[in-house]
């Protein structure tokens, strides 16, 4: 039977508990050893190498022992002495709110936990650990948490990239296609105490800006309208590029007054009649409009915008229609 984590980790520590009081130092800076069977040292090169240090905390004092590769992920001297209210302090607060909750419950059930937090280093450094902990009991009464501290900023720092490549429009910097499409669910399935609404936008005459000046030249065109669109609507819950030349905007509204102020504050900020001039290419605004109801699909109130832009287009461009009915 393949031995579990925990067990590893459990008899590792228990047969190197010098490791932890620092008199014997987990790899020093040294001459590489003459035996790599060594299991020993494979572990301890291993764990220093993949930023990883081990911890324990005593029960019911709090105090803390760390292995050297801890006190350099907190940016602390090792073998300093520290106390656990000062290194908790270190934790941004909804990192020091999780660990309590989870902590405690470990305490009070004997059973471990894995947690990713935020801290501020001592030195003032931004950083992320992932946290591993075991619990040991006699008699039913946790005495001790014991486990490993892991460096995973760069593993953070990565995730937030490909989070944002998939929620904002690369070139605009509006919200993405793919993330206007959660927002949209979420709000027409969930009750709010305000209503709000769906404005569809395509911009007509758009086309001849990359026939006639070339893509990158629309491409600029196309920033300029996103940054239009944030100054027309700085309340709106998202400001999206679906695609090409179609944006969507969703917006809370109390009266059919205000939605139409609004709409018509967003067309005249996107009909551009100056900037294009002197090209011969004028670009204006056709939006749809429709109102999110509780009783309606994200699928009915996204073609209801549809068909009041549609209708927009057919009638001439350059203006709004809006399908605010129950």
């Amino acid at each position: 039977m393949v031995e579990t984590m925990p067990n590893i980790l459990r008899s590792w520590l228990e047969t190197h508990r010098q490791v932890l009081d620092g008199s014997r130092p987990i790899l020093r800076n040294s001459a590489p050893p003459e035996d790599f069977g060594d299991l020993d040292t494979l572990i301890d090169r291993s764990f220093k190498a993949a930023r990883v240090g081990i911890w324990e905390c005593s029960l019911p004092d709090e105090t803390l022992r760390w292995t050297d590769t801890v006190f350099e992920l907190f940016e602390i001297e090792p073998q300093s002495k520290i106390r656990r209210d000062d290194i908790v302090a270190l934790y941004a607060p909804e990192s020091r709110l999780e660990l309590k909750a989870v902590r405690d419950r470990a305490i009070e059930t004997g059973e471990g936990f894995s947690l990713d937090a935020r801290i501020t280093t001592a030195r003032g450094n931004l950083r992320w650990i992932r946290i591993t902990a075991i619990v040991d009991r006699i008699n039913g009464r946790s005495v001790r948490l014991f486990g490993m501290k892991q460096d995973i900023t760069t593993e953070k720092v990565m995730f937030e990239q490909i989070r944002r490549m998939s929620e904002v429009d690369s070139l605009t910097g509006l919200t993405s296609r793919a993330r206007f499409e959660e927002l949209f669910r979420e709000i027409c399935e969930q009750p709010h105490q305000e209503p709000h609404a769906l404005l569809l936008i395509d911009l007509d005459g758009f086309k001849a800006v990359n026939d006639r000046l070339g893509h990158q030249a629309g491409d600029a065109f196309l920033q300029l309208t996103a940054r239009r669109l944030e100054d027309a609507a700085p309340q709106a819950v998202t400001r999206a590029r679906l695609g090409g030349d179609e944006f969507a905007i969703i917006h809370p509204w109390q009266t059919r007054e205000e939605l139409t102020a609004l709409t018509r504050q967003i067309t005249r900020a996107l009909n551009d009649r100056n900037s294009l001039v002197s090209h011969g290419l004028t670009v204006s605004a056709s939006i749809g409009v429709a109102a999110i109801r509780p009783a309606a699909t994200p699928e009915e109130i996204f073609l209801r915008a549809d068909r009041a832009l549609y209708s927009v287009k057919a009638g001439g461009k350059a203006a709004f229609n809006l399908d605010l009915r129950p």
